[in-house]
């Protein structure tokens, strides 16, 4: 299981460190002190090359750093909300509270982290010249970061849906045909075609023996997974369109107090009522709640010993909904807050409750009837 860390805040925005960033980093830096820099530069000391491919390294990753803030303020500038952004093994992602509401939006926004990337790769490469007869590790430094900036640009304006090109691919189809399903649906395939290619490239370097072969495969792999799961999640928002949170919550649930522990739960109200959700109460002061997703959280063996008071949301996290908020809505709040269920609200009484659970009973069963 992969982990996080957070090293700081630009602009409100939190920056994250996945555990894959370490292995990526490592790589980069021997690739660069192993290979590049001495073919390059036969007289360094060799200390220097591992110093230097170190150094450029995370200058490459801040450069992606850059280019995914430039995608943030965009968004943060036409009215969304950007929670994080985390590096990780194949670069950076920025955690977006939701989809863009129109074409342009999507444009500009896709458009603006391409730009960024040439924009950098375009300064570092001016600034390769100026330092060549200044310093010649420092030339080096720079000259790579504007070849490594503008291979970032021109990959990520390739139109394979979910990169950058692959975005503005979809909302140049989604302006002239005025259907997000319809743009989503063709910017995926396109973006499937795309993992393909690079796939079958990277199958052919590694039968020539290249070890670059493997890297091509891995991003095809991610490439095709990232596209469906594009795709998916349009469809399923616009599936929840216009259902309100009457028709997705639970009406009947328990409480628990926030003592008893997992094991008991799960014995005595889980498995026996069939329930799987629950308002954690101490007396009539609400705690929390607690889901059957936030059961499986806890290793089996530790049930015993752990209350819910340790697994629940508690009440300060709840995001509390509206009897007639959109289902669609409702998703991405679970989704950006990463929390399993939302109480309905009415006023001060808790109506009902929605876990992810109900809104995926809801997806299946309009599946099996066809919708």
């Amino acid at each position: 299981m992969n982990h996080s860390w957070r090293v700081g805040k630009i602009a409100g925005i939190e920056i994250r460190i996945d555990s894959s960033w370490f292995v990526i980093l490592i790589l980069f830096t021997w690739s660069l002190a192993s290979s590049y820099f001495p073919e390059k530069f036969s007289d360094w000391p060799s200390y220097q090359y591992w110093l230097i491919g170190l150094l450029t390294s995370l200058l490459i990753f801040g450069s992606v750093l850059i280019h995914e803030l430039s995608h943030s303020l965009v968004a943060i500038a036409q009215g969304e909300k950007v929670k994080s952004i985390t590096l990780f093994i194949l670069g950076g992602v920025a955690q977006i509270s939701e989809e863009p509401k129109q074409p342009t939006q999507e444009f500009f926004m896709a458009l603006v982290g391409p730009l960024t990337s040439f924009g950098i790769g375009i300064t570092a490469f001016v600034l390769s010249f100026l330092l060549k007869g200044l310093s010649e590790t420092l030339g080096a430094v720079v000259s790579y970061l504007a070849l490594i900036n503008i291979i970032l640009a021109v990959f990520n304006l390739l139109p394979g849906f979910p990169m950058d090109g692959g975005r503005v691919l979809r909302s140049i189809i989604w302006k002239i045909s005025g259907d997000l399903k319809k743009a989503t649906k063709i910017a995926s395939r396109v973006g499937q075609g795309l993992a393909f290619f690079l796939i079958f490239v990277g199958i052919l370097q590694i039968l020539r023996g290249s070890f670059s072969g493997f890297w091509l495969v891995f991003i095809g792999w991610f490439l095709h997974s990232a596209a469906v799961r594009g795709y998916q999640q349009v469809m399923v928002e616009s599936l929840l369109k216009g259902v309100t949170a009457r028709e997705l919550m639970t009406k009947d649930f328990h409480s628990v107090p926030s003592t008893l522990l997992v094991q008991d739960l799960v014995d005595a109200y889980i498995l026996r009522q069939k329930e799987r959700v629950f308002l954690v109460q101490d007396g009539d002061v609400l705690k929390g709640i607690v889901c059957l997703e936030d059961v499986k959280t806890v290793p089996r063996e530790n049930w015993g010993q752990t209350t819910l008071a340790e697994v629940m949301t508690p009440r300060d996290k709840l995001e509390a909904v509206s009897l007639d908020s959109d289902g669609s809505d409702i998703l991405n709040k679970l989704t950006a807050k990463e929390i399993h269920q939302v109480p309905v609200m009415d006023g001060d009484q808790v109506k009902g409750i929605i876990c992810r659970t109900d809104i995926l009973r809801f997806i299946q069963l309009r599946k099996e009837l066809g919708a």
